[in-house]
């Protein structure tokens, strides 16, 4: 299939905005987690490898074939993580946005080791009944592209990569942040409820109590 330029660039440009969106939101902290879109059956756009997202340009996203990750356009190298995304595509034809953030609540819930169940009516619309975790492997390596492609589900579209970060799937880029944000809510919720049950509060100072409820509410309202 020949590449359609114009959608291309298109695509490129939604990228740039989305990725100032999550960066501004803390899931795309510095150079880390990265962001493709499917551009039809064959090509994807990616962000590239160790770039700042709020110089990035919509040229420095790099685009690939999704069989075999071959560049076809671009300047930078791509993400490490193409591989995921692209194992993400062509095993789920109607998803159309790959995500991989390094968000902080959700990130902390990766180094439990175990999915983690969704309680909310639109999170688990979006998502599924729960986040899927993957076994740990090095970050950018084809061990951790095998993990990831041995949990691909039709029933989950949000998957915890092991001490690191999350996956989600989405239609659309607008989609994506949304299930990102409720990702982190749902990591915020779960957290709030395992120090409650679990710490013995009498020990706690009132301050850092507080510190604690405004962590977590500052989640539940991003």
């Amino acid at each position: 299939m020949t590449l359609d330029p114009k959608k291309t660039k298109s695509i490129q440009k939604e990228m740039i905005t989305a990725c100032i969106q999550l960066a501004d939101l803390g899931f795309l902290a510095g150079i880390g987690g990265n962001l493709a879109v499917r551009v039809d059956e064959t090509y994807m756009v990616v962000t590239p490898s160790a770039s700042d997202y709020y110089t990035m340009k919509p040229e420095d996203l790099c685009v690939l074939r999704i069989d075999n990750l071959q560049m076809v356009e671009g300047t930078k190298q791509p993400t490490t993580e193409s591989g995921i995304h692209a194992s993400f595509f062509k095993k789920r034809p109607n998803i159309n946005v790959s995500l991989h953030t390094h968000q902080p609540l959700a990130s902390a819930i990766t180094l439990l080791g175990k999915d983690l169940e969704l309680r909310e009516k639109e999170t688990k619309e979006r998502l599924g009944d729960r986040l899927i975790m993957v076994s740990y492997a090095p970050s950018g390596t084809s061990f951790l592209v095998r993990a990831f492609q041995s949990k691909i589900s039709d029933k989950s579209n949000g998957y915890l990569l092991k001490n690191h970060g999350i996956v989600c799937g989405a239609k659309d880029l607008k989609s994506a942040i949304r299930s990102a944000s409720l990702i982190e809510k749902e990591a915020s919720e779960f957290l709030r409820h395992s120090i409650q049950n679990h710490t013995n509060q009498n020990r706690l100072s009132s301050r850092v109590l507080k510190q604690i409820n405004t962590i977590f509410l500052s989640a539940r309202h991003t």
